[in-house]
């Protein structure tokens, strides 16, 4: 839910020359030496990030001549820092580079890491929001961003409600928990976290899916991306990042718990309960449906895209060939 200070991207693409963050250094590296590549995660690790942390710790990066820097975003924010080359790689989301695209900002999708928006609106049981039309005086808390309201809208509008009934609170980075009981009455969270802690507390939730309410809605969330400078300089790099990432995220889904344990050794303050429960939950949904893992489809692409232009959301029309491709999954064609 974080990577929309899109406004932002346009100017840091502006200064991206004045530093790369391993194109240079490549020139001079000897044929047996690692090449120094380095990922921007989009958030504090979490398990929509597992397949990175088991392809750098079983040695998949290693495999392909890479040795991998794992990021955190800071201030910046990890959009940008890919979009401007000063981040090889990073987790995005398909809504992020769809404006950033419309913008031409050259950010590129090259996987989904879970194959459907596994997202929702998420409320305590005690609220009694059943259906969109129940958002209806109640307090939505998000975090500031144009496309919550148009989404709330789209859902309510589905079941002929009013979204100038529902009052919206930026709640920021407030505890989903603390502000469902203090400020606001539901927000927007991502199941297989969010939810999967709400389940290890006892608490009970009406989730609110979107995915239930619009095929448009089926976006991918989240996505790894790069930047166009690496994908036409770097190709050979790209191709084995992806190739060790594919088999971490493989890992991930056939050997959950030791992909878990795996998360909890790099980023040991993180709830080992939670760590666990979320990757069982994930394990089935990183590839779903898909032919592999990290696939993505030109028409969920298109379908977001038409969303987003239906709600004022885009300046114009998104190439939504150029937004993304499998091009670097293994076996991946040309998209």
């Amino acid at each position: 839910m974080k990577g929309w200070f899109i406004l932002l991207l346009f100017s840091v693409f502006l200064l991206a020359g004045c530093g790369n963050s391993s194109e240079d250094a490549q020139t001079e590296m000897g044929e047996n030496e690692l090449k120094k590549v380095n990922f921007v995660l989009d958030w504090t690790p979490n398990t929509n990030h597992t397949g990175i942390y088991v392809a750098a710790a079983e040695g998949y990066f290693a495999e392909e001549g890479l040795e991998v820097e794992i990021m955190m975003p800071g201030e910046t924010g990890a959009d940008q820092l890919i979009a401007s080359g000063k981040a090889d790689f990073g987790v995005s989301v398909q809504e992020a580079i769809t404006q950033a695209r419309v913008q031409d900002v050259p950010i590129v999708s090259i996987a989904a890491i879970i194959q459907h928006n596994t997202s929702g609106f998420a409320s305590p049981v005690s609220k009694n929001i059943h259906t969109p039309k129940d958002f209806e005086d109640h307090t939505y808390g998000g975090f500031g961003a144009p496309v919550e309201k148009s989404v709330i809208d789209s859902l309510m509008k589905n079941d002929h409600a009013d979204i100038n009934k529902v009052s919206i609170l930026n709640i920021g980075d407030t505890d989903f928990f603390t502000a469902v009981k203090r400020d606001v009455d539901f927000s927007w969270i991502y199941y297989g976290w969010t939810g999967v802690e709400a389940e290890l507390r006892g608490e009970e939730l009406n989730m609110i899916y979107l995915t239930d309410y619009s095929k448009k809605l089926d976006y991918y969330t989240p996505v790894i991306a790069t930047n166009e400078k690496m994908i036409h300089k770097n190709a050979d790099i790209v191709q084995a990042f992806m190739k060790a990432v594919s088999k971490g995220y493989t890992f991930a889904i056939e050997q959950p718990e030791k992909a878990a344990n795996i998360l909890l050794a790099a980023a040991p303050d993180l709830d080992e309960e939670l760590v666990k429960a979320s990757q069982f939950w994930l394990a089935e949904r990183y590839q779903d449906d898909a032919a592999k893992w990290g696939e993505q489809d030109l028409s969920v692409w298109e379908n977001y895209a038409d969303w987003m232009l239906e709600y004022n959301l885009l300046d114009k029309p998104l190439d939504a060939e150029e937004a993304f491709t499998n091009q670097f999954l293994p076996n991946g064609g040309n998209k």
